[in-house]
């Protein structure tokens, strides 16, 4: 029997749903709140674009498998970084040591980032970077290679993740402390607001959140109480909403529970529809229009008979559609095992296209739109979503939640009673605790990183410092370190700063040095 009295999120289900008393009414797709989707035509006039997160070893190499995605259909790129590069650190520096390259691609250098988008057209392929302590920099990174191909600003399109308070709840690649990072990330808000009004200046993530153990219920209103303190912050630093709004973006996990994914889409459109009308006072629609990006759940894979795997993105994927994505990355059958092969990426791409041609889904508007069962899953998670974001305003909000650790224990708990759920029977996660036979299915192959990697990459780095002009190179990182003592927008800075040949572990240590370092405070239990 799998039958389940209450969901993970812990709302109670019943047998059967009928029609309530009185009927459900939503506005028609393309209305406020936007509970059935941002556009009345939705995927009728346009697809969802399809992304494949990749990125490993040096540019080069991501360079090749961008270019192989391109060729297979992908419609935008989505940047992996390694660890030394979402920690503001140089491959040669030594906490570096070990992991350049492995999860994510290494970029020290305006060279790197010339190479990683070489033959790639920028003001044709939009990039979306999942980079959030120093997103700035890697910004300042793309729009210098873009000047110096004498493309106009206005031309690029894209999004960086630039979302640090899910850092201290869920991640943990955090550098600055919290009221320095929050200027980080109104300063790119207002710079490109000015200069570069295509690109998405954040994509706050539910996605890892759920990642760390997190219910579909906690995602939506974590992620949204996250979304509020920016807001806030843009506020505080005399941005208008409606100058700040149309360019948010949101990031959103896909897991198994099927028609609870496909609710949670369209209870967070709801939502967000209604802060940022009734609390922030917008008068623009395209800033209550809430547009995601969605993954598919990584912690739902499993090395266990990796090939089951794909069916599980399938569904995951699908409930995304369903749910109205803007845009998607399917996972590959062997990311438990490692970062995916070409062969596993071409997999989860044709996913994505068989759900577009194949499957009828994209042919009407919100197809589940009058489910009993889906429209009740909503208005329960609006309702339960509600009274938890209504909780942390009462603690003064998000980054207060945070920093007294409310957040993390709150997630800390829901992937606890997972896990138990897991090991005592009462979740089955098949081949796992259920069907499990000696065998762990077909064999395949694992790429894997050359150690020689982390050698070539120092020494390019190395190299690119030898043969830069040090004297421009010391002005500009002492023109960072004026404008972070004082209140400039600190992203010209870091645009002259990297073209001048600065490496992004130099500017990171600059703003080391003027802003600090946060520390994890010590829970006790």
């Amino acid at each position: 029997m799998s039958a389940r009295d209450l969901n993970a999120s812990g709302i109670p289900l019943r047998p059967s749903y009928e029609e309530p008393d009185p009927p459900v009414r939503r506005a028609p797709p393309g209305t406020f709140p936007y509970t059935r989707g941002i556009r009345r035509d939705m995927y009728r006039g346009r697809l969802w674009t399809m992304r494949q997160y990749a990125g490993f070893a040096t540019a080069t190499e991501s360079n090749e498998r961008y270019r192989y995605l391109l060729a297979h259909g992908v419609s935008g790129l989505s940047v992996a970084f390694d660890l030394p590069t979402q920690l503001g650190y140089d491959s040669d520096a030594p906490q570096s040591r070990g992991e350049v390259g492995k999860v994510g691609v290494a970029i020290d250098t305006i060279d790197d980032v010339e190479t990683l988008f070489d033959s790639i057209p920028l003001d044709r392929v939009t990039v979306s970077m999942t980079i959030n302590a120093p997103a700035s920099i890697l910004l300042a990174f793309v729009l210098a290679v873009a000047r110096r191909r004498g493309i106009p600003f206005d031309k690029l399109g894209g999004t960086i993740q630039n979302d640090v308070l899910k850092e201290y709840v869920a991640r943990g690649t955090y550098i600055y402390p919290p009221v320095p990072s929050m200027r980080l990330v109104t300063d790119v808000m207002a710079y490109c607001a000015r200069e570069v009004e295509n690109w998405n200046t954040i994509s706050i993530s539910g996605y890892h959140i759920r990642e760390a153990g997190s219910t579909a219920l906690q995602e939506i209103a974590f992620t949204l109480a996250d979304a509020k303190a920016y807001l806030r912050a843009a506020q505080r630093a005399g941005l208008d909403v409606d100058t700040v709004a149309p360019r948010i973006s949101f990031f959103w996990n896909a897991h198994n529970d099927f028609f609870e994914e496909i609710a949670k889409f369209r209870a967070a459109r709801t939502l967000w529809a209604q802060i940022v009308r009734d609390e922030f006072g917008s008068k623009d629609p395209k800033s209550q229009m809430l547009r995601f990006h969605t993954q598919t759940g990584g912690s739902t894979l499993t090395a266990q008979e990796p090939e089951n795997n794909v069916v599980r993105v399938a569904l995951q994927a699908l409930a995304a559609v369903l749910g109205g994505t803007q845009s998607l990355h399917t996972n590959g059958q062997d990311e438990a095992l490692g970062l995916p092969t070409a062969q596993s990426a071409r997999v989860a791409l044709r996913t994505q296209q068989i759900i577009a041609h194949e499957s009828g889904v994209t042919d009407v508007v919100d197809p589940l739109a009058g489910s009993y069962y889906v429209e009740s899953l909503t208005d329960e998670l609006i309702v339960r979503a509600r009274e938890l974001m209504a909780e942390i305003d009462a603690m003064g909000g998000a980054v207060a939640a945070i920093e007294n650790g409310w957040m993390q224990d709150q997630i800390g708990e829901s992937a606890y009673r997972a896990q138990q759920d897991i090991e005592r029977g009462r979740a089955v996660v098949v081949a796992v605790n259920k069907f499990n036979e000696a065998t762990n299915g077909v064999p395949m192959p694992i790429q894997r990183i050359d150690p020689s990697i982390e050698r070539d990459q120092i020494a390019r780095t190395r190299a690119f410092r030898e043969n830069r002009d040090a004297d421009r190179t010391d002005a500009a990182l002492d023109a960072v370190r004026r404008a972070a003592e004082g209140t400039d927008n600190l992203m010209p800075h870091f645009i002259e700063a990297v073209d001048a040949g600065a490496t992004l572990g130099e500017v990171c240590d600059v703003l080391r040095d003027v802003f600090g370092t946060h520390v994890a405070r010590e829970r006790i239990a």
